[in-house]
């Protein structure tokens, strides 16, 4: 097992030859990836099952379990991302703009590679396949240092990859996976300023947290999703109904997931019981304030930890609110800056949501759960960044690039 170092150093190499990768080229790599994913299933499945087996040996359950699962419909998904990826615009070498000083010169702004990006994720094992394709896409090399949990999947499937690029004749480096989970490790790949050009992190808040923390190499901070869908007084309750099961319930385990229910205090008495009927057929658990409690049984008492809680799972924290007002201001205070909804169909109220809650995505009449590089029509993305600098929202291939400046004159000197 190398160290970290040294595999800092061999991406470095082997990213100076991404960033001369043509677009052809690094389509084929794509195209014959995903063949021999789909050809070495059985090796992938087989590693996910010891890494499964494991997890739930060891008491875990839940969500969890469903973000550790691989299946064939999800390696075939892995697959067909690679594939979609081979078939969008590749942004290295785009020239965005140019124009010519009064001096002569011309100026131009050109998108090119990061060079070598570092992902520490955790347990969702088709973050290999995507980091590594949109990655390549992007002219960089890439190390990977996944959860322990999935380091029988991660490491079946990049050597897969590995494979591939030793059988095209290229430097098989171009991908590496981080073979020591241990957190000593991590911190020094946080640390690994000239080699790694950014770090990007996926995972839960505790992950993400620790790494913009500790990390002196920059950080793209991505993914805490404490989402929110609030239900004013003029909303259609069929509407509402639909977008805050979709948003909570049809995969409970990712960052665009509701996790927090808001009720205009006017339709309390109508849209709870309805809401709370709802969820709770889907074995969701409501956390709720003192008129959630009262009104149906079986509701928890929420605490104040709730209403600022990423559960990635199957529970949701509800309050009634006076006024949009209120719910913006509590959007303010527990939101993550990822996805928020409004539910209503006033459209003064609907404009003033969209202008004054500062989120990545921010939506009227519609599920948090698009906020998604495939959904928005960008193709795959490496998460959803909830920072303001670089990127924001859905990355996809063009945030995982930078610019640099080209400047042509004819002997021009400054004064």
């Amino acid at each position: 097992m190398i160290s970290i170092e040294e595999m800092g150093m061999l991406a470095k190499e082997a990213g100076y030859a991404a960033g001369k990768m043509t677009s052809p080229e690094k389509n084929a790599v794509l195209l014959k990836a995903a063949d021999a994913l789909i050809k070495n299933m059985d090796k992938v499945l087989a590693a996910n099952k010891a890494d499964v087996d494991a997890a739930l040996a060891n008491g875990i359950k839940g969500a969890f379990i469903d973000r550790l699962t691989l299946n064939e419909k999800r390696i075939e998904g892995m697959a067909d991302g690679l594939r979609q990826v081979a078939g969008l615009k590749d942004p290295v070498g785009e020239v965005e703009s140019m124009w010519t000083l009064d001096n002569g010169l011309i100026v131009g702004r050109k998108r090119v590679a990061m060079g070598v990006i570092g992902i520490i994720f955790e347990a969702r094992p088709n973050v290999a396949s995507d980091a590594f394709g949109l990655c390549l896409k992007a002219g960089s090399a890439v190390i990977l240092r996944g959860g322990k949990e999935a380091l029988r999947s991660n490491m079946a499937t990049i050597g897969i990859f590995r494979d591939t690029l030793k059988e095209m004749g290229l430097d098989e480096n171009l991908v590496q996976i981080v073979e020591d989970t241990s957190h000593e490790t991590a911190e020094k790949m946080m640390r690994l300023n000239g080699f790694i050009d950014v770090l990007i992190p996926r995972g839960g808040a505790g992950l993400i947290n620790n790494v913009v923390r500790n990390s002196t190499v920059p950080v793209i901070q991505t993914g805490i999703g404490n989402c929110h869908v609030y239900v004013d007084k003029s909303a259609d309750f069929e509407k509402a109904l639909k977008i805050v099961i979709n948003a909570k319930t049809q995969r409970p385990g990712v960052c665009n997931a509701c996790e927090s229910l808001l009720v205009h205090k006017d339709i309390a008495d109508e849209f709870i019981p309805l809401v709370s009927k709802a969820l709770m057929e889907k074995n969701v658990e409501i956390r709720g304030d003192e008129k959630f409690v009262s009104m149906v049984d079986g509701i928890k008492n929420a605490t104040e930890d709730d209403w600022a809680t990423e559960y990635e799972d199957y529970i949701i924290s509800a309050r009634v609110v006076e006024n949009i007002d209120e719910a913006m201001m509590l959007i303010r205070r527990y939101g993550t800056g990822h996805s928020e909804a409004i539910v209503t169909e006033n459209y003064t109220n609907a404009q003033r949501f969209l202008n004054e809650v500062d989120a990545a995505a921010v939506y009227v009449n519609a599920s948090t759960r698009f906020t998604d590089g495939e959904q928005f029509g960008f193709g795959a993305e490496i998460g959803i960044s909830t920072q303001k600098l670089h990127a924001r929202g859905p990355m996809g291939l063009k945030e995982l690039t930078t610019t640099k400046y080209i400047i042509y004159g004819n002997g021009q000197v400054r004064e």
